[in-house]
């Protein structure tokens, strides 16, 4: 369990990450596409909040210490914070690159669960993986 404990700590590192990314996208959007992108982001920021609690709520299910700190976070993301200065169309593609970061380590920590024979971590993992995919589709088409 320690193995999956440390795979949910990545996620909900990467999603406290992304919480705080999303926040500064919605606040600094700007340009023709603002008030798409404006709700969109806050949307997205609202989904991430609920990951974070999910995720930690697991964590301690399998008895582990969930990440609660943002130096924590910034050592065990893999995504990046935002430099503060992207273009609305900067913010799309830092979230599709994201996204679809997010998605290939939430597959890998599905066979990671089920390799341990924990099908509530697997489901979990395969269902964000599923909403990545999802979110990423839809923003590469916004971008076209």
């Amino acid at each position: 369990m320690n193995e999956l404990v440390n795979v949910l700590n990545k996620q909900l590192a990467n999603w406290i990450v992304m919480h705080l990314k999303l926040h500064n996208f919605h606040w600094n959007v700007s340009g023709p596409h603002f008030f798409t992108l404006h709700a969109k982001f806050e949307e997205y920021y609202g989904t991430a909040a609920r990951h974070i609690d999910e995720l930690a709520e697991r964590v301690l299910a399998l008895g582990g210490t969930p990440v609660a700190t943002l130096k924590e976070a910034l050592q065990l993301a893999s995504v990046a914070e935002a430099a503060g200065s992207e273009t609305a169309q900067e913010m799309v593609q830092a979230l599709i690159q994201d996204f679809s970061l997010l998605s290939e380590e939430a597959k890998a920590g599905a066979a990671a669960a089920e390799q341990q024979n924990d099908p509530v971590t697997e489901d979990l993992l395969t269902d964000l993986q599923a909403e990545l995919e999802q979110q990423a589709w839809m923003l590469r088409a916004f971008a076209r």
